[in-house]
């Protein structure tokens, strides 16, 4: 199940989103008008996904979603917004460092296309961070290994004699029989 919120101060827009979405039965959607009320429950609960709005009076979206990114910098974030600011939109690319801008009016299909795609981005990106983790923890187990085959070296060099052929196969000793 993923956790959304959604954040645009005129609760029409609220509305029509979770109509929008509301087919998604493995995402848990919460909304709020108020940014700070968002940016309160988002010290407390951890999301998946961020939607805010970008013009809205008490703050704007980049600031939240600047905001939002200290508190989980995992979550993939996206402004809404019924003006194409560029300055906004670089902006929220370059401060929030946001994973799309959606246009109002939008196209419920494309708008629940792009929440999957973000979805689908942040799962990759915790696979990919935890395969790192994994490939770190293994290589600190090899260089343990490592070090230990290195101190039998030195405490028992003859154990490592091998001879070989110019096959590459290993030459046995037949004399010690």
């Amino acid at each position: 199940m993923y956790r959304i919120m959604i954040v645009d101060d005129e609760k029409n827009i609220l509305s029509a989103l979770q109509r929008a979405l509301h087919h998604q039965f493995d995402w848990s959607i919460e909304t709020y008008s108020q940014p700070a009320e968002a940016l309160k429950r988002a010290q407390t609960t951890a999301f998946d996904l961020f939607l805010s709005d970008y013009r809205m009076p008490e703050m704007d979206g980049v600031q939240l979603l600047t905001e939002i990114k200290q508190l989980q910098p995992e979550t993939m974030r996206l402004i809404l917004s019924g003006h194409t600011d560029l300055t906004a939109l670089t902006s929220a690319i370059n401060q929030a460092e946001i994973y799309r801008f959606i246009s109002k009016p939008w196209v419920d299909y494309d708008l629940i296309t792009t929440l999957l795609q973000a979805l689908v981005h942040r799962d990759i990106l915790t696979e990919n961070r935890r395969l790192a983790d994994q490939v770190r923890e293994q290589q600190q187990e090899l260089d343990k290994r490592k070090q230990v085959l290195n101190r039998l070296k030195d405490t028992h060099p003859t154990l490592f004699q091998v001879d070989w052929d110019d096959d590459g196969s290993v030459l046995l000793d037949e004399g010690n029989k």
